[in-house]
């Protein structure tokens, strides 16, 4: 066999990885455009439902009429287009994620496929796990937090309050005097308001993470549960700092950004202490674990 042949025959099994690499990238594709168009649909109702901790903040405060606005003609479009990416995104996973798994199967063991299938469960759970306490818990701690310095009383409660019992027609809007110093509205927009929402839904789903990253790599041999158990100390100052960053600077968010990523760090040397001590157990019972020697 000449040096041609040994190169065409070594070619042929790349160019059949390119192609399925491919074609499971193009289906990946059009998952995702129709999670978008999907989610453009909803759109609307999605962003209610992100910006519903900034409403009830604003009607505890005593905003009868929670207003944001929008002051460019194109906003409220990219706003929504925003929203459907990402929603999209999470409406395909299960098919990207499929798609990636059938590319990598056909080249792990069989130890390996099931080592490998329960992460890529458990990742898309944690996340959401964690967008949701960011969403229920998180968000509303902070708009407490910001909205609670003004005075947040909408413009248009105050014209509503000044023109009941008067002779003023409604379809008229008259300014309320004020008798000193000037009045502090929220007037939020549409797209900045969503990004703080946003942001902590990634911060914290990424958060949630933590312990199928560690997990991953304990089942690698990268960590270990020793290890781990080893960097408390710094692992409190890295979480403290997080919480500085991610949060408002609010105590009791940060306290509680602390306590529950604190608190998967925990979990997570408990699940590689687990994976170690399956892997010991193979190895015992393989005949390839010398108790002697793990003794001394």
């Amino acid at each position: 066999m000449s040096q041609t042949d040994d190169l065409d025959d070594s070619t042929a099994p790349l160019i059949e990885h390119l192609a399925e690499l491919r074609s499971r990238l193009i289906r990946a594709v059009l998952a995702f455009a129709v999670g978008i168009v999907l989610a453009f649909m909803v759109a609307e109702p999605i962003l209610q439902f992100l910006v519903s901790p900034i409403e009830q903040t604003l009607r505890e405060l005593g905003d009868p009429s929670p207003t944001l606005q929008y002051t460019s003609p194109q906003e409220y479009l990219f706003t929504l287009f925003r929203i459907s990416m990402v929603f999209g995104f999470a409406l395909s996973f299960p098919v990207i994620g499929f798609q990636l798994w059938r590319f990598v199967a056909p080249g792990l063991y069989k130890s390996e496929k099931g080592a490998f299938l329960p992460f890529l469960i458990a990742s898309p759970f944690m996340f959401l796990l964690g967008a949701s306490f960011a969403q229920f818990v998180v968000t509303p701690l902070a708009m407490q937090f910001f909205l609670g310095f003004a005075d947040v009383s909408s413009i248009f409660a105050g014209l509503l309050s000044q023109a009941t019992g008067s002779d003023v027609p409604v379809d008229v809007a008259v300014v309320p005097e004020t008798a000193e110093g000037v009045k502090i509205t929220f007037f939020g927009k549409v797209n900045e308001s969503l990004d703080i929402t946003l942001k902590f839904i990634m911060a914290f789903g990424l958060c949630f993470q933590l312990p199928v990253l560690l997990t991953l790599m304990g089942k690698a041999g990268l960590v270990s549960a020793e290890g781990l158990g080893a960097m408390r100390k710094y692992a409190v100052v890295a979480i403290l700092v997080l919480a500085a960053l991610v949060t408002p600077p609010d105590v009791i968010t940060q306290i509680i950004l602390f306590t529950v990523v604190y608190g998967l760090y925990e979990v997570s040397i408990f699940l590689v202490a687990r994976v170690e001590k399956k892997r010991e157990e193979q190895l015992r019972a393989e005949g390839f674990y010398d108790d002697e020697l793990d003794g001394e």
